[in-house]
């Protein structure tokens, strides 16, 4: 028997001392409070490990959502982009209005000089 790395003869030698120290009337009040000591922090410690195993699950969802979510994105996205090559957009406004005006207005600048 090993318990916290202290063998049978030890503990044999920790609750004899503890026997003189506390007596025989106080040793097992505070063997009772001992134990419910290490119960309650056993269920502390199990709570914890249930709540950030909870927290693991709901972040593995969330991950997995972005992920789903991403592809189908993805895929949608993709869909338009073929359909735009094969029927490609002309677009509204001509660029060589746009230019002649600006030659206009550079010969209207060279004249005020």
């Amino acid at each position: 028997m090993n318990f916290l790395g202290v063998g049978l003869p030890e503990m044999l030698v920790i609750f004899a001392v503890a026997l003189l120290v506390f007596g025989p009337r106080k040793l097992p009040e505070i063997g009772r409070t001992l134990a419910k000591t290490l119960r309650s922090l056993q269920d502390a410690s199990r709570e914890f490990e249930a709540q950030l195993n909870k927290e693991a699950q709901e972040l593995e969802k969330a991950a997995r959502a972005a992920t789903s979510a991403k592809t189908a994105t993805a895929a949608t996205q993709a869909q338009p982009k073929s359909q735009s090559m094969a029927s490609p957009e002309v677009p509204n406004a001509p660029a060589e209005p746009v230019a002649a005006a600006s030659e206009a207005d550079n010969s209207q600048v060279a004249d005020a000089a």
